[in-house]
């Protein structure tokens, strides 16, 4: 059970009423709160190597920032580590400048370090065809192993996002879900045929998997209880080995490939990112490298004078 008293028992009393404050006012997650307070007890115990602290919060500086900052890069952490941990630093001092716990904020002119560009890896629409068609078995917990994926795949679900739905958040007969995304904003998401199919198959036989009469939790574990992170990371691997993948699928991909595939097949980017719950237009915006990346690979194999020169004019050209 989540409790934010036995997060933040061991943080520093300014930091437990910003802490509380992200809890209350804000209605962070329980993964974000921990988030945070890791973040900060990291940058506490640095301050001590310094002899300050975060109870003293405007005696922190710039410098120290910038000294805490030269410290992660020498633990060799990526860009996107950091770039949070920041985050967490700037969320916070803004919080005690707001409240005027401190009179200047420090982390005014950090900038966070450089971000290697990344793309999200996808499955090509025959492998997330054969993922779900490749799962057989009739047990209660193999319909609800495919209609997990279904969700996953067809309605672009964040992991976190599956594993809280609620019974009475799924209606396949109108063929929606609501689903609670980051920050507690409500979206509804349209249901694929085959997930309708597969949600429905697995709720014919969801109480042979033992869920107590009170628990709402739409996907539930062998045991019973609400579906975690790890278990779905399982299943999804089982399902992958089964269809002959071996590329380290997870939850994460399945999104990947539904918001891909959507755009390979014409929605506008507008729509996808109002499907996927995106906040930011430009973070939808990393899956059109991959359909350009598809049009290139493409074009090689296809027009006559794409990576298909002889080894002649290949010479002439080093030359």
């Amino acid at each position: 059970m989540f409790s934010i008293a036995e997060i933040i028992k061991d943080l520093s009393e300014p930091v437990q009423i910003f802490m509380t404050y992200l809890d209350v006012e804000k209605r962070s997650s329980a993964a974000t709160l921990r988030s945070y307070a890791k973040d900060l007890s990291q940058f506490e115990e640095f301050l001590e190597t310094r002899k300050k602290s975060l109870a003293t919060p405007e005696k922190v500086t710039p410098d120290l920032v910038r000294a805490f900052l030269a410290k992660l890069h020498g633990q060799r952490l990526a860009k996107s580590t950091m770039s949070r941990k920041l985050s967490s630093l700037r969320s916070f001092f803004k919080y005690m400048t707001k409240h005027r716990f401190i009179k200047s904020d420090p982390m005014v002119g950090i900038r966070n370090p450089k971000q290697e560009i990344r793309h999200p890896r996808s499955l090509n629409v025959d492998q997330a065809v054969n993922l779900m068609d490749a799962h057989v078995g009739d047990e209660p917990a193999d319909k609800r192993d495919l209609a997990l994926a279904e969700m996953l795949y067809g309605s672009g679900l964040r992991v976190s996002e599956a594993i809280t739905l609620d019974l009475f958040d799924v209606d396949t007969s109108s063929g929606v879900v609501r689903v609670s995304g980051k920050g507690n904003k409500e979206r509804l998401s349209p249901l694929s045929d085959a997930a309708r199919k597969a949600v429905d198959d697995y709720l014919a036989v969801r109480a042979e998997l033992g869920p107590a009469l009170e628990e709402q939790a739409l996907f539930v574990g062998n045991r019973g209880g609400r579906i975690n992170r790890r278990q779905v990371n399982r299943i999804l691997a089982r399902m992958a080995e089964g269809a002959g993948l071996h590329e380290g699928v997870h939850p994460h991909m399945l999104r990947h490939s539904f918001a891909s595939h959507m755009l390979q097949s014409g929605a506008d980017m507008r729509s996808v990112q109002e499907l996927l719950g995106h906040e930011h237009l430009s973070t939808t915006q990393r899956y059109t490298h991959l359909n350009l990346q598809q049009i290139m690979n493409v074009y090689d194999k296809a027009h006559p004078l794409a990576g298909n020169q002889s080894p002649d004019s290949s010479d002439d050209k080093k030359e």
